[in-house]
């Protein structure tokens, strides 16, 4: 199916497979009054994913990879298809769609295969030509990847979180359309477990949804994260469009599970944005840097 939507992160429709873009105000509300739109086939950028994730790296990392990779306007007006990710939850699927408008992107698909297909109905005509034609091949070792922080003020300036050194962090956000679901918070709880934050570091979360939020209450998500120190707010985008609840101040640095690191993005323009995964999130809110969550395993 096609979903138009006012939020350029819309492409997270494409977690399940449909054509999801974001659009102008004026464009939906014609789309709103015809039925229709206009929209130019889009060359296929195809990310080929081999192998699996280590302990502590995600489908953030690979989300920044492929940023560094093309770059931030490397994907301009594409469809960029992740395929070898069968084994991912949806919750990993809706962060790569999500992220792909950061490189550009029309549209972010994750052909519906594994615990989507499983859970959902798959149309018999909805699948992926894996040896098709395309604008670009990006082939990615997931076994190779660490974890890895966007610095500011661009999405494509990435680096390994180990190679930082130390980058000390005022606050720390767990949340957004990007990585605010329930596999989000529990990966941070993880960490977080037993554990406290680092003196003069806050650390807000905010659920992606009221249903997620529910989630958390019920399964001691949440207790976990609150005891560690953090604050939780009302679901829904929080600090990340930089209007409430942890606007950032001039000279304060942050470490972000959001999509977005340029400046005045989350209040002062004078404010650092670091951009990483919810796993990096948690361990850099229990040392007070930026920090490699396997430091905190061994």
């Amino acid at each position: 199916q096609i979903v138009l939507g006012s939020d350029s992160h819309s492409t997270s429709y494409g977690a399940i497979g449909a054509f999801g873009t974001g659009m102008g105000a004026s464009d939906v509300a014609m789309a709103w009054a015809s039925g229709r739109t206009w929209l130019r086939v889009p060359e296929t950028i195809r990310i080929r994913c081999t192998g699996r994730f280590r302990p502590g790296v995600g489908a953030k990392d690979l989300a920044l990879h492929v940023a560094r990779t093309i770059g931030a306007d490397g994907a301009r007006y594409a469809a960029v298809e992740y395929v070898g990710v069968d084994y991912l939850p949806l919750a990993d699927r809706q962060t790569l769609a999500c992220m792909s408008t950061e490189v550009g992107a029309k549209v972010g698909l994750v052909p519906p295969s594994g615990e989507v297909a499983a859970t959902w109905p798959v149309p018999e005509w909805l699948s992926s030509d894996s040896d098709a034609p395309c604008q670009r091949e990006v082939e990615v070792d997931l076994g190779s990847l660490s974890p890895l922080v966007a610095v500011p003020p661009s999405v494509d300036t990435v680096v390994e979180a180990a190679s930082l050194g130390d980058v000390r962090v005022d606050m720390v956000f767990l949340g957004t359309c990007t990585n605010g679901r329930l596999e989000d918070l529990r990966a941070a709880a993880r960490i977080l477990r037993g554990r406290a934050l680092a003196r003069g570091v806050r650390m807000i979360v905010v659920p992606a949804s009221s249903r997620v939020l529910a989630a958390a209450v019920a399964d001691g998500t949440l207790a976990t994260l609150l005891e560690a120190g953090a604050t939780v707010g009302t679901p829904g985008c929080g600090p990340c469009i930089g209007r409430h609840l942890g606007v950032l101040g001039a000279g304060e640095v942050c470490l972000s599970t959001g999509n977005r690191n340029f400046r005045g993005r989350m209040g002062s323009p004078e404010a650092r944005i670091y951009l990483a995964s919810p796993e990096v999130a948690a361990a850099s809110a229990v040392t007070g840097r930026i920090t490699d969550p396997r430091e905190l395993a061994s």
